[in-house]
């Protein structure tokens, strides 16, 4: 059946159709992409954050699917549709790092380094700094600035030491990644030989990438504000 996206009755059978799709590919086929897309259809186009959440649980806890694991986490975390849990949150979040999601990694590794979150874990520099690690691994630009950052300046219990070479190595491959804030440590560190060599050069090519990812977030954020409005 064709749908003609420009006429809002089939704009309404077609997001209809959408949902049962989801529904016969979760509960019928077990398709656990399916049934995270059956969470994402009830959270954004249904608003039923509760029947999501419990989507996304099931999906996690039954298929091991890490993207919906880290969903529930944030759920809980945040208490959307449900009431709020830290501690579970903490786990739903270790089991999706556990299955290869970088994000919850990294939202571990803030967690583990922060007093807000004390009643999922108490703070602990080592761990959050091993979570960090792990997702900077796994490609997460933010996870590597920030593991960068624990070691430019170091930690007040000393339990992470001020480490420069790391703080550089950390900061380089976060610039890689895309972390305009690593980019523009790495700069520093070149024009001070603070972790490397000092390379006047090597810095103004690092503080020139990290005003182009500036640039590229300014305009990204322009054209994402205009359609917000346009929407409206």
């Amino acid at each position: 059946m064709a749908f003609d996206l420009k006429k809002e009755e089939d704009v309404k059978d077609f997001i209809q159709n959408l949902g049962i799709e989801y529904r016969l590919g979760c509960y019928n086929e077990k398709n656990p992409e399916a049934c995270h897309l059956l969470g994402d259809y009830l959270e954004a186009i249904k608003k039923d954050f509760e029947r999501a959440g419990k989507v996304y649980r099931s999906n996690c806890d039954d298929y091991k699917f890490h993207k919906s694991c880290h969903k529930f986490a944030n759920y809980q975390l945040l208490g959307r549709g449900c009431k709020q849990d830290e501690k579970s949150a903490f786990t739903y979040y270790d089991k999706a790092c556990g299955l290869g999601n970088s994000d919850s990694c990294f939202n571990l590794g803030l967690i583990c380094s922060s007093k807000t979150f004390e009643a999922a874990q108490p703070q602990n520099y080592t761990l959050g700094l091993k979570y960090l690690d792990k997702a900077c691994t796994m490609g997460h630009a933010g996870a590597c600035y920030h593991a960068g950052a624990l070691h430019i300046l170091g930690t007040t219990d000393k339990t992470v030491p001020q480490d420069m070479k790391k703080a550089f190595e950390y900061s380089i491959k976060g610039c890689d990644l895309g972390n305009m804030y690593a980019c523009a440590n790495a700069s520093q560190m070149y024009l001070k030989g603070e972790g490397v060599e000092k390379d006047d050069k090597k810095a103004q090519e690092y503080k020139a990438k990290a005003l182009d990812f500036q640039d590229q977030y300014k305009h990204q954020f322009q054209i994402e504000f205009q359609q917000g409005l346009q929407e409206k």
